[in-house]
């Protein structure tokens, strides 16, 4: 019983796996605030290649 008493003691002061999962949470915002950012772009994105496309096929 000593044992995992002091088992539990150790998984409850191991921080180790908190570190990543901020790590991840971390990734997971960035990751959206990224998409979010080209959302908008994605049009005018669109419309500069469809333009160079036009302009490639012009012959």
């Amino acid at each position: 019983m000593n044992s995992f008493m002091q088992a539990a003691r150790n998984f409850a002061r191991d921080e180790e796996g908190i570190t990543a999962i901020e790590y991840g949470l971390i990734a997971a915002v960035m990751a959206g605030a990224i998409a979010a950012a080209f959302g908008p772009l994605r049009t005018a994105i669109e419309a500069a290649f469809t333009e160079i496309v036009t302009a490639m096929n012009v012959t």
